[in-house]
C-alpha cells in the first residue's frame, strides 16, 4: 500500500538475521558421567565447524567423541570433552568463556593481531637449521616472542614473531625487513635447498597452527619420501565414495592424542572439503573418525588421483604433530640470545629438533622442544644429561606427557554405556541424519 511505513522493521530484521546466524551453545554436565557435552547448533557455512573444533583445542580440551550433522543450511556439533586431567568442566570461569567463543564463530573474526612481526619459513630439514635460525635473528637485533616449528618427511616450517629488540616494538622498517628475509632465506637454502627454501612476512592473523598446517602444504611435504619408515602408529585413511547419497565417505584411524580432530578438519577444510556428517571416536589411545564429505560446490570427490591425494593429504596432517624425540622444557628468565645458545648447544651434541613452541610470559621463556639424534633415532640418555648440565638442570627438564589411555580412567566403559542416551539427547535433526546414513539404527 502507498504511503504504509514499517517502523523499526529494518531492525527487526537485522536482529532476526543475527538470531538465526547466532549459534545457539549448550554446555551440559548431566547427561554422561566422565565427559562434558557441548552442542553447537548453528546456520552452516564454509569453515564454522573448523573455527567450533579450533575454540575447543585453543582451550587444550580433549574431544573424546563428537558427532556432526547437518540438515540443509543447518548443522548440529556435539563434543564430548574432558580438560587434560580426563575431568569434566566444572569451572564457571572457563564454561562461561568457552560459551562466549563458540557463541561468535559465526562471525568469521579472524585470529586477533598480536603486534608482533610474524616471519614464515620453509625448507629442508637439518640437525643445527633452527640454531642458525635464530642466531642470525639473534644477531640482526630480532628478540623472539613467540615461535612454533614443525618438521615432516625431511620439511620444516616455522612461524616466528619477533619484535625489535631496542624499541620492543613490531618490526616496519622495510629494509630491516628486507635484510632479515634475505639472511633467513640464505640459511634455509643451505647447499640443497635452492629452489624450495621460502621465508616471508606474514600480512595475514591466520590461526597460528592452522598456518603451519597450509605452509607445510603448500610445500607439499606429502608428496615427499619420509625420511623413516612408517610405524605400526602411522594413520591409516581410506576414502570410498557413497554413491547412492552423494557423499564421498573419509576415515581415519590412528593413535589418538591433543588436536587430532583441529588437524584433520583443518586439513579438509583448506582443501576446500565440507563435512556434513562425522563421527569421532576414541577408546584408550586409538581414534576413529570418520566424514562425509563433498566440494563445496557439492560433488564427491571424482578421480582416483583426488582420492589418493586426499588419503596423503591427511596422513600428513596426523603425522605433522605427532611427536618424536625426547620432550624437553625448558623454563627461565628470558635473555638476548637464549635460543640461540640454547639450540646451539643441541646442535653441538648432534641433537635434532623435530618440534619446538616458544613463548615468553613477563620477562619468563617457556619453551619446549623435540629432540632426536642426527639420524632421526631416539637421542643417547647420556647426551641428554650433558646438554641439560651445560644449559643448566633445573631450567632444562625432560618431561614426559602421559599416554591418552592414561589420562581416561575406567569410566570410559560407563560412557559407552550411556551411549544410547547421550544419542537421545542430541536433538532429532541429529538423530534423523544419523539414521539415515546408516549410523544408528533408530532414531524413533
Amino acid at each position: 500500500m502507498v504511503g504504509m511505513e514499517w517502523p523499526g522493521s529494518l531492525d527487526e530484521y537485522e536482529k532476526l538475521i543475527n538470531r538465526i546466524n547466532t549459534p545457539r551453545v549448550v554446555i551440559d554436565n548431566a547427561v554422561c558421567k566422565t565427559a562434558t557435552l557441548v552442542k553447537v547448533d548453528s546456520a552452516r557455512r564454509h569453515g564454522i565447524l573448523l573455527e567450533a573444533v579450533q575454540v575447543l583445542t585453543d582451550l587444550n580440551l580433549s574431544i573424546q567423541k563428537a558427532y556432526i550433522s547437518s540438515d540443509g543450511r543447518w548443522f548440529m556439533d556435539v563434543f564430548h570433552v574432558t580438560d587434560l586431567d580426563g575431568n569434566k568442566l566444572i569451572d564457571e570461569s572457563v564454561i562461561s568463556y568457552l560459551e562466549q567463543s563458540l557463541a561468535t564463530i559465526h562471525c568469521g573474526k579472524p585470529t586477533v593481531s598480536n603486534g608482533l612481526t610474524a616471519l614464515e619459513l620453509t625448507g629442508t630439514d637439518r640437525v643445527g637449521l633452527l640454531s642458525e635460525v635464530f642466531a642470525v635473528l639473534a644477531e640482526l637485533q630480532c628478540d623472539v616472542v613467540e615461535a612454533k616449528v614443525w618438521t615432516h618427511n625431511g620439511r620444516i616450517a616455522s612461524l616466528i614473531y619477533v619484535k625489535d629488540c631496542n624499541s620492543g616494538s613490531p618490526i616496519k622498517d622495510s629494509q630491516k625487513i628486507d635484510t632479515i628475509v634475505g639472511r633467513l632465506r640464505n640459511v634455509l637454502k643451505g647447499d640443497d635447498d635452492i629452489l624450495y627454501a621460502k621465508t616471508s612476512v606474514s600480512m595475514t592473523d591466520t590461526h597460528t597452527e592452522r598456518r603451519l598446517h597450509q605452509m607445510m602444504f603448500a610445500d607439499r611435504d606429502y608428496e615427499r619420501k619420509p625420511v623413516l619408515q612408517h610405524s605400526d602408529d602411522s594413520p591409516a585413511v581410506t576414502v570410498e565414495n557413497c554413491v547412492e547419497r552423494g557423499y564421498s565417505v573419509v576415515n581415519v584411524q590412528c593413535k589418538d592424542r591433543m588436536k587430532l580432530l583441529f588437524d584433520a578438519v583443518c586439513t579438509l577444510t583448506d582443501m576446500d572439503y565440507v563435512v556434513f556428517h562425522g563421527l569421532i571416536n576414541t577408546e584408550r589411545d586409538r581414534a576413529c573418525l570418520e566424514f562425509y564429505i563433498r566440494h563445496t560446490d557439492g560433488t564427491p570427490i571424482s578421480s582416483e588421483a583426488e582420492r589418493q591425494r586426499v588419503i596423503q593429504c591427511l596422513q600428513a596432517s596426523v603425522e605433522r604433530r605427532t611427536s618424536q624425540g625426547v620432550r624437553l622444557e625448558l623454563c627461565t628468565t628470558d635473555r638476548p640470545c637464549l635460543l640461540a645458545d640454547v639450540t646451539r648447544t643441541f646442535r653441538e651434541n648432534g641433537l635434532n629438533v623435530t618440534r619446538a613452541e616458544v613463548s615468553t610470559s613477563a620477562d619468563v621463556a617457556l619453551n619446549l622442544f623435540y629432540v632426536t639424534d642426527a639420524l632421526g633415532g631416539a637421542a643417547d640418555a647420556k647426551i641428554i644429561d650433558s646438554v641439560r648440565e651445560k644449559i643448566g638442570l633445573s631450567s632444562l627438564k625432560v618431561k614426559e606427557l602421559p599416554s591418552i589411555s592414561q589420562q581416561k580412567t575406567e569410566g570410559g566403559e560407563q560412557a559407552a554405556s550411556v551411549g544410547g542416551a547421550v544419542l537421545l539427547s542430541l536433538g532429532s535433526m541429529l538423530r534423523r541424519n544419523l539414521y539415515n546414513l546408516g549410523l544408528i539404527r533408530s532414531y524413533s
